[in-house]
């Protein structure tokens, strides 16, 4: 049945009593149909705290600031269960996914102490994300292992079987209360993740597999939660990539609400179909509401904790309050100095003693090798996702000249999404390194004609800012007239249609990741075998120090 819109009255509570950060309380009243009748003239009052994270990406561990971390996420997590039940009430635990890919320390050892620490933490499920497929079946049969909690996937297949790859839901019994929580990802992951590991796998519409399975579980439970990796996209707007979660409740009734992950937003609504932008942490926070689905996600790396309160009776889910829940989160101030420091945005929330014990090994592992000296540079090498994915960068020109190098190319592709983060100026250590290029791509090559290199660089030229497939290039100049490439110059010299020119690409794009075009087959395909983390690693040593000037966005010349 169709949910009416949600009434939503909006209170400004005091301090919570379990984490001393101000919270936004509101009730939002949803109307459904349950398939559990009571046997008395009422049916029972139930109490749900629901409790969710995404995009963890490797951070088991505190950042150099303190902040998030999972030994502080389990004294919370734990606080909040002792609460919960002392009241009477049920706790569940959610991930929207991607717990692999973006610290040295979690991929050197395959995200085993993040799984096992979300093992430790009580996840009840979670959603498988596209950063899962950052690794081989086998190696995510392995985290499923270390997790011992439901991966769920509805819309992901074995093409050889056309059998589902994971579980597609599970129900859970809260002491009578039954909650389904149904796992989608987004349909772009054949696009995102690693083409070497997605041959035999396909992905479905996530809006197909839950018109068919919502319903269903309409029957079988009181509440339907979408654990989802789809991305939160304000009223629709999804652009260049998939659709998302706006556009999965709006085209399928009957999910309450919807988990989710992948565009990595603390997803805080100012307006209709509005979100906040200026959300700072520990602000109050409403989640969005779409065709009577509450749509929730919780920014990145474990920085909050989502809670949902809520209270179910007689076929009716009130959300008795919302908050993100700041993990010692900090803030820039300015002291009596006038220097500036970081202090924390809420009260500090101890690590639990157990839980560190259980990861310090796990950090401990590799330090040596991580931390040892490879070079320097003069200046910071510019990496961060929002420029990177917008503009060319200094390092962006650098990684795509160390691969050029390396494979003795006359040019470089790079695509952005490959580069995870910046490089202060200073020492470089490894760990750095690996912090830019976490994915272990390769670098290879291909031999084209100078018409098939036009033809290659006329499609990722016009690569759409604000996605990982942003082009970086070292070796061409480009001129690129209203998103259209209209010259390119190689060598400083215009291409020639009949000469063959080598181009370096990393094995990911080469194979076709990000949408572009697949040279995997071409004959003049050749991967180099070199990891390009290394790759990179090893250009650093051999040409430091590094003056970061040489690469900068004026050395790209793009016309």
């Amino acid at each position: 049945m169709k949910y009416p819109a949600q009434r939503l009255t909006f209170i400004f509570s005091a301090q919570s009593k379990s984490t001393g950060v101000l919270a936004l309380a509101f009730t939002a009243l949803v109307t459904g149909c349950s398939s559990i009748q009571s046997e008395s003239d009422a049916d029972p009052h139930y109490r749900l705290t629901l409790l969710h994270t995404n995009d963890h990406h490797g951070r088991f561990w505190k950042n150099s600031h303190g902040e998030y971390g999972m030994a502080a996420r389990k004294t919370l997590i734990d606080q909040i269960r002792a609460e919960v039940e002392e009241e009477g009430g049920q706790v569940l635990l959610l991930s929207g996914g991607d717990i692999n890919t973006g610290v040295p320390e979690s991929d050197l050892q395959d995200a085993e102490p993040d799984f096992k620490g979300m093992r430790h933490l009580g996840y009840d499920a979670m959603a498988v994300g596209n950063h899962e497929f950052d690794n081989p079946l086998d190696i995510i049969r392995q985290q499923q292992e270390w997790a011992g909690f439901p991966f769920l996937a509805a819309n992901i297949y074995d093409s050889n079987t056309g059998e589902r790859l994971f579980e597609p839901y599970k129900v859970f019994d809260l002491d009578g209360l039954k909650v389904a929580v149904i796992g989608l990802i987004t349909e772009d992951t054949k696009k995102l993740g690693n083409p070497e590991f997605m041959g035999d796998i396909e992905f479905s519409l996530p809006s197909v597999e839950a018109a068919v399975l919502v319903p269903e579980l309409k029957k079988k439970s009181d509440i339907v939660i979408a654990a989802t990796h789809m991305g939160h996209y304000d009223n629709a707007a999804y652009g260049v990539n998939a659709p998302g979660d706006v556009s999965l409740a709006r085209r399928v009734s009957g999910i309450d609400i919807i988990v989710g992950g992948h565009s990595q937003d603390p997803v805080c609504m100012s307006a209709e179909n509005l979100s906040n932008m200026a959300y700072q942490a520990g602000d109050p926070c409403l989640p969005d509401s779409q065709n009577g689905t509450l749509i929730m996600q919780a920014h990145e790396w474990g920085k909050y904790v989502g809670r949902a309160d809520l209270e179910y009776q007689d076929g009716e889910l009130t959300l008795l309050s919302y908050q993100l829940i700041p993990v010692n989160l900090k803030k820039k101030v300015k002291n009596a100095e006038g220097k500036s420091e970081r202090v924390l945005v809420a009260e500090a929330i101890p690590e639990d003693a157990g839980m560190l014990d259980f990861l310090q090994p796990f950090q401990d592992q590799g330090q040596d090798e991580l931390n040892i000296p490879i070079g320097n540079v003069d200046d910071r090498l510019e990496g961060d996702r929002s420029v990177v994915r917008f503009q060319p960068t200094n390092l962006g020109h650098l990684i795509a000249t160390a691969q050029m190098e390396k494979v003795k190319a006359d040019l470089a592709v790079m695509n952005s999404g490959g580069i995870r983060d910046s490089i202060e100026a200073g020492e470089i250590t490894y760990k750095e390194v690996l912090m830019v290029q976490p994915f272990s791509n390769t670098v290879a090559s291909v031999d084209l004609t100078g018409k098939e290199l036009m033809e290659y660089l006329s499609i990722v030229a016009s690569k759409p800012v604000d996605t990982g497939a942003f082009a970086q290039f070292a070796g061409v100049a480009l001129e690129i007239v209203d998103g259209k490439l209209t010259n390119a110059l190689v060598g400083n010299k215009p291409i020639d249609s009949d000469h063959v020119y080598r181009l370096a690409v990393n094995s990911y794009i080469a194979a076709g990741g990000d949408g572009y075009p697949d040279l995997s087959s071409h004959p003049g395909y050749v991967n180099s075998g070199f990891v390009d983390a290394e790759v990179l690693k090893t250009f650093l040593s051999q040409h430091s120090p590094i003056q970061a000037s040489d690469y900068d966005n004026q050395a790209i010349q793009r016309l």
